[in-house]
């Protein structure tokens, strides 16, 4: 089964996520980089409300994003088993 590729804005909370890539300028990508937000990285959805912010845990921290910048990075579930 092939895995979809999807934005983060659409990831159900609760559930891990691996980012697969950062459709952004360099300087956003740079600057989610410097949050510890890069492509490879496994990211859980605290909690993500339509058109609003979304709140993540990225390696044991909590990182908020705007919608905007949320839609730029796109996510794979991460099947546990």
């Amino acid at each position: 089964m092939v895995q979809e590729t999807i934005p983060l804005t659409m990831a159900s909370p609760g559930k891990l996520f691996s980012v697969t890539a950062i459709i952004a300028g360099w300087r956003l990508q740079r600057r989610l980089a410097d949050m510890g937000l890069t492509t490879g990285i496994q990211v859980s959805v605290m909690n993500g409300q339509h058109a609003g912010p979304i709140l993540l845990d990225v390696r044991g921290s909590r990182l908020g994003l705007g919608y905007g910048m949320a839609q730029k990075i796109l996510v794979k579930e991460v099947n546990d088993g």
